[in-house]
Protein backbone atom coordinates (compact mmCIF):
# COMPACT_ATOMS: atom_id res chain seq x y z
CA UNK A 1 0.00 0.00 0.00
CA UNK A 2 2.80 2.44 0.86
CA UNK A 3 4.44 1.88 -2.52
CA UNK A 4 1.11 2.58 -4.21
CA UNK A 5 0.56 5.76 -2.19
CA UNK A 6 4.06 7.01 -3.03
CA UNK A 7 3.40 6.42 -6.72
CA UNK A 8 0.01 8.11 -6.55
CA UNK A 9 1.50 11.13 -4.76
CA UNK A 10 4.23 11.39 -7.37
CA UNK A 11 1.53 11.27 -10.05
CA UNK A 12 -0.32 14.16 -8.39
CA UNK A 13 2.87 16.24 -8.33
CA UNK A 14 3.70 15.40 -11.93
CA UNK A 15 0.23 16.32 -13.17
CA UNK A 16 0.07 19.56 -11.17
CA UNK A 17 -2.76 18.36 -8.88
CA UNK A 18 -0.85 18.35 -5.57
CA UNK A 19 -2.36 20.58 -2.89
CA UNK A 20 0.00 22.49 -0.60
CA UNK A 21 -0.61 24.44 2.60
CA UNK A 22 0.72 27.88 3.48
CA UNK A 23 0.94 28.60 7.25
CA UNK A 24 -0.42 31.93 8.50
CA UNK A 25 1.51 33.70 11.27
CA UNK A 26 -1.22 36.26 11.89
CA UNK A 27 -4.96 36.38 12.53
CA UNK A 28 -7.22 35.76 9.55
CA UNK A 29 -7.91 38.97 7.66
CA UNK A 30 -7.75 40.85 4.37
CA UNK A 31 -3.98 41.10 4.91
CA UNK A 32 -2.01 38.27 6.51
CA UNK A 33 1.51 37.32 7.52
CA UNK A 34 2.84 34.07 6.06
CA UNK A 35 5.53 31.83 7.49
CA UNK A 36 7.19 31.80 4.08
CA UNK A 37 7.09 35.59 3.53
CA UNK A 38 7.61 37.20 6.93
CA UNK A 39 7.31 40.99 6.70
CA UNK A 40 5.52 41.05 3.36
CA UNK A 41 2.16 42.80 2.99
CA UNK A 42 0.11 39.86 1.73
CA UNK A 43 -3.40 40.48 0.40
CA UNK A 44 -5.50 37.47 1.29
CA UNK A 45 -7.87 36.55 -1.54
CA UNK A 46 -8.71 32.97 -0.58
CA UNK A 47 -10.55 33.01 2.77
CA UNK A 48 -14.27 32.53 3.43
CA UNK A 49 -14.13 35.58 5.70
CA UNK A 50 -16.87 37.33 3.73
CA UNK A 51 -17.86 39.94 6.33
CA UNK A 52 -14.33 40.31 7.72
CA UNK A 53 -15.44 39.20 11.20
CA UNK A 54 -12.85 36.48 11.86
CA UNK A 55 -10.74 38.83 14.02
CA UNK A 56 -13.35 41.42 15.01
CA UNK A 57 -12.78 42.79 18.55
CA UNK A 58 -16.41 42.24 19.62
CA UNK A 59 -16.31 38.60 18.58
CA UNK A 60 -12.96 38.06 20.30
CA UNK A 61 -14.36 39.62 23.48
CA UNK A 62 -17.43 37.36 23.40
CA UNK A 63 -15.25 34.27 22.99
CA UNK A 64 -12.86 35.31 25.79
CA UNK A 65 -15.74 36.00 28.16
CA UNK A 66 -17.23 32.57 27.45
CA UNK A 67 -13.90 30.87 28.14
CA UNK A 68 -13.65 32.69 31.46
CA UNK A 69 -17.20 31.64 32.40
CA UNK A 70 -17.43 28.10 30.99
CA UNK A 71 -13.89 26.90 30.28
CA UNK A 72 -12.32 25.58 27.11
CA UNK A 73 -14.37 22.56 26.04
CA UNK A 74 -17.32 20.39 27.01
CA UNK A 75 -15.44 17.05 26.92
CA UNK A 76 -18.66 15.24 26.10
CA UNK A 77 -21.40 14.77 23.56
CA UNK A 78 -24.60 16.75 23.98
CA UNK A 79 -26.98 14.10 25.34
CA UNK A 80 -24.60 12.84 28.04
CA UNK A 81 -23.30 15.94 29.80
CA UNK A 82 -22.10 18.22 27.00
CA UNK A 83 -25.01 20.65 26.65
CA UNK A 84 -24.29 24.23 27.68
CA UNK A 85 -26.82 27.06 27.80
CA UNK A 86 -24.89 28.92 25.09
CA UNK A 87 -25.48 26.03 22.67
CA UNK A 88 -29.22 26.28 23.28
CA UNK A 89 -29.06 30.06 22.89
CA UNK A 90 -27.19 29.73 19.58
CA UNK A 91 -29.72 27.23 18.23
CA UNK A 92 -32.56 29.60 19.12
CA UNK A 93 -30.68 32.58 17.64
CA UNK A 94 -30.11 30.75 14.36
CA UNK A 95 -33.77 29.72 14.15
CA UNK A 96 -34.90 33.30 14.72
CA UNK A 97 -32.35 34.65 12.25
CA UNK A 98 -33.19 32.19 9.48
CA UNK A 99 -36.91 32.23 10.37
CA UNK A 100 -37.13 28.46 10.78
CA UNK A 101 -38.89 26.25 13.31
CA UNK A 102 -35.77 24.76 14.87
CA UNK A 103 -32.00 24.30 14.64
CA UNK A 104 -29.50 21.64 15.71
CA UNK A 105 -25.74 22.27 15.99
CA UNK A 106 -22.96 20.05 14.61
CA UNK A 107 -19.19 20.21 14.86
CA UNK A 108 -19.09 21.27 11.19
CA UNK A 109 -21.40 21.68 8.23
CA UNK A 110 -19.66 18.65 6.72
CA UNK A 111 -20.90 16.61 9.69
CA UNK A 112 -24.33 18.19 9.41
CA UNK A 113 -24.64 17.12 5.78
CA UNK A 114 -23.24 13.64 6.33
CA UNK A 115 -25.56 13.15 9.29
CA UNK A 116 -28.71 14.29 7.53
CA UNK A 117 -29.69 11.94 4.73
CA UNK A 118 -29.11 8.53 6.31
CA UNK A 119 -31.06 9.66 9.37
CA UNK A 120 -34.15 10.79 7.45
CA UNK A 121 -34.29 8.55 4.38
CA UNK A 122 -34.00 4.89 3.41
CA UNK A 123 -34.48 2.65 0.36
CA UNK A 124 -38.12 3.72 0.05
CA UNK A 125 -37.08 7.33 -0.59
CA UNK A 126 -35.32 9.32 -3.33
CA UNK A 127 -32.77 12.14 -3.36
CA UNK A 128 -32.45 14.44 -6.40
CA UNK A 129 -29.17 16.36 -6.25
CA UNK A 130 -27.48 19.11 -8.29
CA UNK A 131 -24.37 17.80 -10.05
CA UNK A 132 -22.15 20.51 -8.53
CA UNK A 133 -23.23 20.10 -4.92
CA UNK A 134 -20.57 20.23 -2.21
CA UNK A 135 -18.52 17.15 -1.38
CA UNK A 136 -20.20 16.86 2.03
CA UNK A 137 -23.59 16.52 0.35
CA UNK A 138 -22.23 13.90 -2.03
CA UNK A 139 -20.75 11.90 0.85
CA UNK A 140 -23.91 12.29 2.91
CA UNK A 141 -26.05 10.98 0.07
CA UNK A 142 -23.73 8.00 -0.35
CA UNK A 143 -24.33 7.05 3.29
CA UNK A 144 -28.06 6.92 2.67
CA UNK A 145 -29.85 3.91 1.16
CA UNK A 146 -32.21 6.22 -0.73
CA UNK A 147 -32.40 6.10 -4.52
CA UNK A 148 -30.11 8.72 -6.06
CA UNK A 149 -30.76 10.98 -9.04
CA UNK A 150 -28.42 13.73 -10.23
CA UNK A 151 -29.39 16.64 -12.48
CA UNK A 152 -27.15 18.94 -14.51
CA UNK A 153 -26.13 22.10 -12.67
CA UNK A 154 -29.03 24.54 -12.30
CA UNK A 155 -30.81 22.86 -15.23
CA UNK A 156 -34.50 22.91 -14.41
CA UNK A 157 -35.48 20.70 -17.35
CA UNK A 158 -33.02 18.09 -16.10
CA UNK A 159 -34.39 18.43 -12.57
CA UNK A 160 -37.93 17.93 -13.81
CA UNK A 161 -36.86 14.78 -15.68
CA UNK A 162 -35.18 13.39 -12.55
CA UNK A 163 -38.25 14.15 -10.46
CA UNK A 164 -40.34 12.18 -12.94
CA UNK A 165 -37.95 9.25 -12.56
CA UNK A 166 -38.17 9.51 -8.77
CA UNK A 167 -41.97 9.47 -8.79
CA UNK A 168 -43.41 6.81 -6.53
CA UNK A 169 -40.83 7.19 -3.79
CA UNK A 170 -42.19 7.60 -0.27
CA UNK A 171 -40.30 10.89 0.13
CA UNK A 172 -38.49 12.88 -2.58
CA UNK A 173 -35.86 15.34 -1.36
CA UNK A 174 -34.35 17.90 -3.76
CA UNK A 175 -30.87 18.92 -2.59
CA UNK A 176 -28.90 21.94 -3.76
CA UNK A 177 -26.22 24.36 -2.66
CA UNK A 178 -27.58 27.88 -2.27
CA UNK A 179 -24.29 29.22 -3.65
CA UNK A 180 -21.92 26.80 -5.38
CA UNK A 181 -18.48 27.12 -3.82
CA UNK A 182 -16.30 26.55 -6.87
CA UNK A 183 -18.33 28.63 -9.33
CA UNK A 184 -20.03 31.42 -7.38
CA UNK A 185 -23.35 30.63 -9.04
CA UNK A 186 -26.64 30.82 -7.14
CA UNK A 187 -29.30 28.11 -7.26
CA UNK A 188 -32.56 28.90 -9.01
CA UNK A 189 -34.56 28.34 -5.85
CA UNK A 190 -37.89 29.75 -7.11
CA UNK A 191 -37.94 27.27 -10.01
CA UNK A 192 -36.74 24.44 -7.77
CA UNK A 193 -39.51 25.12 -5.26
CA UNK A 194 -42.12 25.28 -8.02
CA UNK A 195 -41.04 21.87 -9.32
CA UNK A 196 -40.93 20.53 -5.78
CA UNK A 197 -44.50 21.62 -5.19
CA UNK A 198 -45.62 19.94 -8.40
CA UNK A 199 -43.87 16.70 -7.41
CA UNK A 200 -44.74 16.90 -3.70
CA UNK A 201 -41.02 16.93 -2.93
CA UNK A 202 -39.11 18.51 -0.06
CA UNK A 203 -36.28 21.01 -0.62
CA UNK A 204 -32.95 21.13 1.22
CA UNK A 205 -30.42 23.96 0.71
CA UNK A 206 -26.79 24.13 1.88
CA UNK A 207 -26.39 27.89 2.34
CA UNK A 208 -22.85 27.94 3.72
CA UNK A 209 -21.59 30.47 1.15
CA UNK A 210 -24.55 32.82 1.58
CA UNK A 211 -25.71 33.17 5.18
CA UNK A 212 -24.44 36.40 6.70
CA UNK A 213 -24.21 38.48 3.54
CA UNK A 214 -26.66 37.33 0.84
CA UNK A 215 -30.27 38.49 0.97
CA UNK A 216 -32.06 40.83 3.38
CA UNK A 217 -30.22 40.92 6.70
CA UNK A 218 -27.78 38.36 5.30
CA UNK A 219 -30.34 35.57 5.81
CA UNK A 220 -29.21 33.69 2.72
CA UNK A 221 -30.56 32.59 -0.63
CA UNK A 222 -34.09 31.65 0.56
CA UNK A 223 -34.46 35.20 1.92
CA UNK A 224 -32.95 36.61 -1.29
CA UNK A 225 -35.81 35.06 -3.24
CA UNK A 226 -38.38 35.63 -0.46
CA UNK A 227 -39.21 31.92 -0.30
CA UNK A 228 -37.80 30.93 3.09
CA UNK A 229 -41.16 29.37 4.00
CA UNK A 230 -40.89 26.96 1.05
CA UNK A 231 -37.49 25.54 2.09
CA UNK A 232 -37.80 22.54 4.39
CA UNK A 233 -34.18 22.08 5.47
CA UNK A 234 -31.21 24.46 5.51
CA UNK A 235 -27.67 23.44 6.38
CA UNK A 236 -24.94 25.95 7.02
CA UNK A 237 -21.69 26.79 8.73
CA UNK A 238 -20.37 29.09 11.42
CA UNK A 239 -16.95 28.89 9.79
CA UNK A 240 -17.37 31.41 6.98
CA UNK A 241 -19.18 34.76 7.20
CA UNK A 242 -20.36 34.16 10.79
CA UNK A 243 -17.00 34.55 12.50
CA UNK A 244 -14.98 31.97 10.62
CA UNK A 245 -14.31 29.53 13.48
CA UNK A 246 -16.02 26.15 13.23
CA UNK A 247 -19.36 24.50 13.71
CA UNK A 248 -22.35 23.80 11.50
CA UNK A 249 -26.08 23.38 11.75
CA UNK A 250 -29.27 21.99 10.29
CA UNK A 251 -32.21 24.38 10.51
CA UNK A 252 -35.76 23.85 9.31
CA UNK A 253 -38.95 21.96 10.09
CA UNK A 254 -39.39 21.15 13.77
CA UNK A 255 -39.95 17.43 13.19
CA UNK A 256 -36.75 17.14 11.14
CA UNK A 257 -34.63 18.82 13.81
CA UNK A 258 -36.20 16.81 16.63
CA UNK A 259 -35.54 13.51 14.85
CA UNK A 260 -31.95 14.44 14.04
CA UNK A 261 -31.38 15.15 17.72
CA UNK A 262 -32.50 11.59 18.48
CA UNK A 263 -30.82 9.66 15.66
CA UNK A 264 -28.15 11.61 13.74
CA UNK A 265 -24.86 9.84 14.38
CA UNK A 266 -22.42 12.79 13.88
CA UNK A 267 -24.49 14.72 16.42
CA UNK A 268 -24.84 11.91 18.92
CA UNK A 269 -21.21 10.79 18.81
CA UNK A 270 -19.24 14.06 18.41
CA UNK A 271 -18.15 16.44 21.14
CA UNK A 272 -20.37 19.45 21.67
CA UNK A 273 -19.26 22.83 20.30
CA UNK A 274 -17.10 24.71 22.77
CA UNK A 275 -19.01 27.53 24.54
CA UNK A 276 -16.59 30.18 23.24
CA UNK A 277 -17.56 29.36 19.64
CA UNK A 278 -21.25 29.56 20.54
CA UNK A 279 -20.90 32.95 22.25
CA UNK A 280 -18.81 34.37 19.41
CA UNK A 281 -21.24 33.00 16.80
CA UNK A 282 -24.20 34.65 18.52
CA UNK A 283 -22.27 37.92 18.45
CA UNK A 284 -21.47 37.38 14.75
CA UNK A 285 -25.14 36.77 13.88
CA UNK A 286 -26.13 39.93 15.76
CA UNK A 287 -23.55 41.87 13.75
CA UNK A 288 -24.43 40.24 10.42
CA UNK A 289 -28.11 41.01 10.79
CA UNK A 290 -27.43 44.74 10.94
CA UNK A 291 -24.19 44.92 8.93
CA UNK A 292 -25.54 46.81 5.93
CA UNK A 293 -22.30 48.85 5.75
CA UNK A 294 -20.19 45.68 5.54
CA UNK A 295 -22.45 44.17 2.89
CA UNK A 296 -22.37 47.40 0.87
CA UNK A 297 -18.57 47.51 0.86
CA UNK A 298 -18.45 43.82 0.00
CA UNK A 299 -20.76 44.41 -2.97
CA UNK A 300 -18.65 47.35 -4.18
CA UNK A 301 -15.40 45.41 -3.95
CA UNK A 302 -16.93 42.41 -5.73
CA UNK A 303 -18.10 44.62 -8.58
CA UNK A 304 -14.70 46.33 -8.75
CA UNK A 305 -12.87 43.01 -9.00
CA UNK A 306 -15.24 41.38 -11.47
CA UNK A 307 -15.26 44.44 -13.72
CA UNK A 308 -11.49 44.83 -13.64
CA UNK A 309 -10.79 41.18 -14.45
CA UNK A 310 -13.44 41.01 -17.17
CA UNK A 311 -11.95 44.09 -18.85
CA UNK A 312 -8.64 42.19 -19.03
CA UNK A 313 -10.39 39.52 -21.11
CA UNK A 314 -10.32 36.87 -18.40
CA UNK A 315 -12.99 34.18 -18.09
CA UNK A 316 -14.65 35.07 -14.80
CA UNK A 317 -17.18 32.62 -13.35
CA UNK A 318 -20.27 33.34 -11.30
CA UNK A 319 -22.37 36.47 -11.08
CA UNK A 320 -22.28 39.18 -8.39
CA UNK A 321 -20.91 36.91 -5.66
CA UNK A 322 -17.66 37.24 -3.63
CA UNK A 323 -16.52 33.88 -5.03
CA UNK A 324 -14.71 34.99 -8.20
CA UNK A 325 -13.21 32.04 -10.11
CA UNK A 326 -10.77 32.72 -12.95
CA UNK A 327 -11.13 29.75 -15.28
CA UNK A 328 -7.90 28.53 -16.85
CA UNK A 329 -8.97 25.03 -17.89
CA UNK A 330 -5.44 23.67 -17.54
CA UNK A 331 -4.19 22.71 -14.06
CA UNK A 332 -0.63 23.90 -14.66
CA UNK A 333 -1.90 27.24 -15.96
CA UNK A 334 -3.88 27.70 -12.76
CA UNK A 335 -0.83 26.85 -10.67
CA UNK A 336 1.40 29.22 -12.68
CA UNK A 337 -1.11 32.04 -12.24
CA UNK A 338 -1.33 31.44 -8.48
CA UNK A 339 2.49 31.46 -8.24
CA UNK A 340 2.61 34.78 -10.09
CA UNK A 341 0.08 36.26 -7.70
CA UNK A 342 2.03 34.91 -4.74
CA UNK A 343 5.24 36.50 -6.01
CA UNK A 344 3.28 39.77 -6.10
CA UNK A 345 2.17 39.29 -2.48
CA UNK A 346 -1.35 38.12 -3.26
CA UNK A 347 -2.55 34.84 -1.77
CA UNK A 348 -4.94 32.90 -4.01
CA UNK A 349 -5.53 29.19 -4.40
CA UNK A 350 -5.52 27.16 -7.63
CA UNK A 351 -8.05 24.35 -7.92
CA UNK A 352 -7.87 21.38 -10.25
CA UNK A 353 -9.16 17.83 -10.48
CA UNK A 354 -10.50 16.15 -8.38
CA UNK A 355 -11.82 19.26 -6.59
CA UNK A 356 -13.22 20.50 -9.90
CA UNK A 357 -13.81 18.46 -13.08
CA UNK A 358 -10.88 17.78 -15.38
CA UNK A 359 -10.46 20.65 -17.83
CA UNK A 360 -12.11 23.12 -15.44
CA UNK A 361 -9.06 24.21 -13.42
CA UNK A 362 -9.16 27.70 -11.96
CA UNK A 363 -7.81 30.19 -9.48
CA UNK A 364 -10.58 31.07 -7.05
CA UNK A 365 -10.56 34.55 -5.56
CA UNK A 366 -12.76 35.41 -2.56
CA UNK A 367 -13.59 38.97 -1.62
CA UNK A 368 -14.07 40.15 1.97
CA UNK A 369 -15.86 43.21 3.31
CA UNK A 370 -12.53 44.10 4.92
CA UNK A 371 -10.82 44.50 1.54
CA UNK A 372 -10.22 48.08 0.45
CA UNK A 373 -10.46 49.67 -2.98
CA UNK A 374 -6.66 49.78 -3.04
CA UNK A 375 -6.47 46.05 -2.27
CA UNK A 376 -8.58 45.19 -5.29
CA UNK A 377 -6.60 47.60 -7.48
CA UNK A 378 -3.43 45.70 -6.55
CA UNK A 379 -5.05 42.37 -7.40
CA UNK A 380 -6.26 43.54 -10.81
CA UNK A 381 -2.84 45.07 -11.54
CA UNK A 382 -1.15 41.77 -10.76
CA UNK A 383 -3.39 39.97 -13.25
CA UNK A 384 -2.64 42.65 -15.83
CA UNK A 385 1.09 42.19 -15.36
CA UNK A 386 0.70 38.42 -15.76
CA UNK A 387 -1.06 38.86 -19.09
CA UNK A 388 0.95 41.82 -20.40
CA UNK A 389 4.53 41.57 -19.17
CA UNK A 390 4.56 37.79 -18.94
CA UNK A 391 2.67 37.37 -22.20
CA UNK A 392 0.73 34.50 -20.67
CA UNK A 393 -2.81 33.49 -21.50
CA UNK A 394 -4.61 32.41 -18.33
CA UNK A 395 -7.20 30.50 -20.33
CA UNK A 396 -6.60 27.41 -22.40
Amino acid sequence: MLDRLRADLEGLRRDGFEKTEVPLNSPQGSHVVLGTKIGADIINMCANNYLGLANHPAILAAAKDAIDRFGFGMASVRFICGTNGLQLDLETRLSNYLKTEGTILYSSCFDANTGLFETLLDERDAIVSDALNHASIIDGIRLSKAKRFRFAHNDMAALEAMLDRAAGARTILIVTDGVFSMDGTIANLPAICALAERSKALVMVDDSHAVGFVGPGGRGTPALYEIADKIDIVSGTLGKALGGASGGYISGRREVVDWLRQASRPYLFSNALMPAICAASICAIDMAETASDLRQNLSRRVMQLRTGLSELGLEVGGIDHPIVPIITGDAQAAKDLAVHLFMNDILATPFAYPIVPKGAARVRLQVSASHSERDIERVVSSFASYIGVGKHSPTH
